[in-house]
């Protein structure tokens, strides 16, 4: 039995911990603590992953060039999380395996190669094949470079959809009873004691325990808590830009840019190339971060450094920017900042605690999580003291992490209409889940009405009804990717269907 009752009401007393951010972090945190019994209540002021969560690079990796910073703890945390991440959810996260191209006056062979034999041991690897040399004369990833004469380095790591992975963790938070409110922003918090009491889209809430996991926001509610705090954060943007395909292979690249940045080049939904990221530091948190014009060119001039295929704006079908919301003060270049995490509980002579979530990445939030709720539970005391996350599936996760294409196959046999491309792109977002609302159809008319690229009225009833979406964009552009390939008539006519107004 989930939170939510059948009148879409929710109970209103007292929670063990109110989470702020339905963030990859909040969300994490929100589902450990509801597996171990707590009453547990998240807050997000938009949409699931609307902020930095849906605006990464979508890997799930130890961070290569992390080493050359000597964050050996981070990368060996990131290295363990991935495959654990991979068997928790493996029709979202995927195995990928990268190209380093090596060039004249990059970063020398020896310390890569050295580099690389340490990303293959420091986390105890098991599934994933190891790293090796290359010619990329004889290579298929050389194949689009302008040079082919070079030799190179393949190695792998993880890409997961990243907005899927949290609406995944919040459906079984929800699962396991936390109410999870998505579009109810927090407007105020106060101690009352040994209890925080919150206001949040027009209603009251209760909670011992509030967590400020809201990412690059963590400032602005900060100030809406009645003590607020001096937090040591660095907002730094990264953008990212989409390009029609410039190879087809499944190999993705990183390239050691002539700045000393590394810029990854990943094959995506298809029919392009993903090309990311920039390190630009945000000085408004409260400003929607955009690719600036300058970000653009930098990583059109980038791939067009490697790329014998030329690229120009016009070729550049969108862009997307997050903000990460790093540890540490404003020194220093932006891509050197630690992309570690720091978990700040406030004393105990304060009253109710408070937990602030600086930092972190995509990759660890598993394990972020699991800390958190340590912490928690020394000042609560009331939830139970196993850890469980680590062996537990994620919605739609129930097969062998290593059997994705013989799951897919099996889709499409059982829904032959749904053709290799539709069976593909519903299983890697659903997983074993995706015949819970293709149901018996036998066609793509049982599904009902079409809004174009395979995407029906079972599908948008799926999302709003089990997974919290709400508009258009959270479909086209969050639970799916769809929003690349439809048209502006397919877009409206599915924002006509959810009663959305013209603009």
């Amino acid at each position: 039995m989930t939170a939510r009752d059948k009148a879409g009401l929710y109970d209103e007393g007292a929670f063990d911990v109110a989470v702020i951010g339905g963030g990859i972090n909040g969300v994490g945190i929100a589902r450990d603590a509801a597996g171990r019994g707590g009453r547990i209540l998240l807050l997000e002021r938009g949409d699931l992953a609307c902020g930095t969560s849906s605006a990464s690079t979508k890997l799930i990796h130890g961070g290569l060039r992390y080493l050359e910073h000597y964050a050996f703890g981070l990368v060996r945390e990131s290295l363990e999380e991935r495959e654990t991440l991979w068997r928790a959810a493996p029709h979202l996260l995927q195995p990928m395996r990268f190209v380093i191209p090596h060039v004249a006056g990059g970063r020398p062979s020896w310390l890569v190669r050295l580099g690389l034999f340490f990303y293959d041991h420091l986390g105890g690897r098991r599934d994933l094949p190891p790293a090796r040399s290359i010619k990329l004369e004889t290579h298929v990833a050389g194949e689009a470079l302008k040079t082919r004469s070079r030799r190179g380095f393949e190695y792998s790591d993880c890409w997961c959809d990243d907005s899927r992975l949290v609406v995944a963790n919040a459906r079984d938070a929800e699962a396991r009873g936390a109410t999870i409110l998505p579009r109810h922003e927090l407007i105020s918090a106060a101690r009352n004691g040994n209890m925080w009491t919150l206001k949040a889209g027009g209603r009251t809430f209760r909670s011992r325990a509030l967590v400020n996991a809201s990412g690059p926001q963590l400032g602005l509610v900060n100030e809406r808590l009645a003590r607020p705090q001096a937090l040591p954060l660095r907002l730094v943007r990264g953008s990212h830009i989409i390009v029609p395909s410039l190879f087809h292979h499944p190999f993705a690249y990183l390239f050691q840019n002539r700045d000393g940045r590394i810029v990854f080049a990943i094959p995506y939904e298809g029919a392009f190339t993903l090309i990311g990221t920039t390190d630009v530091d945000q000085h408004d948190a409260a400003q929607k971060p955009h690719a600036s014009d300058a970000e653009i060119e930098y990583l059109l001039d980038a791939a067009n450094q490697q790329f014998a295929r030329k690229i120009e704006r016009g070729d550049v079908a969108a862009t997307y920017s997050g903000v990460r919301p790093l540890a540490g003060d404003a020194e220093g270049r932006p891509e050197n900042a630690s992309r570690g995490y720091r978990l700040d509980m406030s004393q105990s002579e304060e009253g109710a605690p408070l937990l602030t979530v600086i930092g972190g990445k995509l990759t660890t939030y598993r394990h972020l999580g699991e800390r958190a709720v340590d912490l928690l539970n020394e000042r609560l005391g009331t939830l139970r003291q196993g850890h469980w996350t680590a062996n537990a599936k994620l919605p739609g996760g129930a097969f062998d992490h290593q059997a994705l294409r013989s799951e897919i196959d099996a889709l499409q046999i059982r829904y032959p209409f749904l053709g290799q491309k539709g069976a593909t792109r519903i299983f890697k977002a659903y997983g074993a889940e995706a015949s819970d609302w293709l149901g018996g159809a036998r066609s793509w008319g049982d599904l009902g009405t079409s809004f174009g690229e395979g995407l029906s009225e079972a599908e948008v009833r799926w999302m709003v009804e089990q997974e919290f979406a709400a508009s258009s964009e959270d479909i086209l552009w969050r639970r799916s990717k769809l929003g690349l390939h439809m048209t502006t008539d397919e877009s409206e006519r599915l924002a006509a269907h959810l009663g959305e107004k013209a603009a």
